[in-house]
């Protein structure tokens, strides 16, 4: 059996000089926290091996021309969220999908490059999908916070 993960002192460290600087190479995080260039290599490589850690590059949603931003709520009926949900993961447009409880069965997040491809996604693209009950647009007006200091590492697939 497995022995289940823990962070110590030194990987939570590191980890908050990745939060501060991605690009920080090995040596210059050791000499921040007092360690070897060597100590925080092997630490990152173990983080990562144990799927705890990944550092990404992240850029805006205008840097790559998509202008519109859709949270989108979905009840589903006749056929298990889970389905519809893997289904609606493989769509381009589409970059994060929740179950959800509550009112709504799924909640997705939909990057577009402008408003003329709205009527494309909500009519042809979503209604190819079997088990879709009520479509719940909201257009994003603004983005007030945006953390994701801590996200799953690996897809559910």
């Amino acid at each position: 059996m497995t022995q289940p993960f823990a962070f110590d002192a030194t990987d939570t460290n590191i980890v908050e000089q990745l939060r501060k600087n991605g690009r920080a190479n090995n040596q210059q995080i050791a000499e921040k926290l007092g360690l070897t260039a060597t100590t925080v290599s092997t630490r990152i490589k173990r983080l990562e091996d144990a799927n705890q850690l990944r550092v990404v590059a992240v850029s805006d949603f205008a840097a790559h021309g998509f202008n519109v931003l859709l949270r989108i709520s979905v009840t589903v009926d006749g056929r298990p969220a889970s389905e519809v949900a893997q289904e609606l993961a493989e769509l381009d447009e589409v970059f994060a999908v929740h179950l959800v409880t509550g009112r709504y069965d799924i909640d997705m997040l939909v990057a577009l490059r402008d408003f003329d491809d709205l009527s494309h996604f909500l009519l042809d693209e979503l209604s190819g999908i079997r088990g879709i009950r009520t479509l719940t647009p909201a257009i994003v007006v603004d983005i007030i916070k945006y953390a994701f200091d801590v996200a799953p590492i690996e897809s559910r697939d």
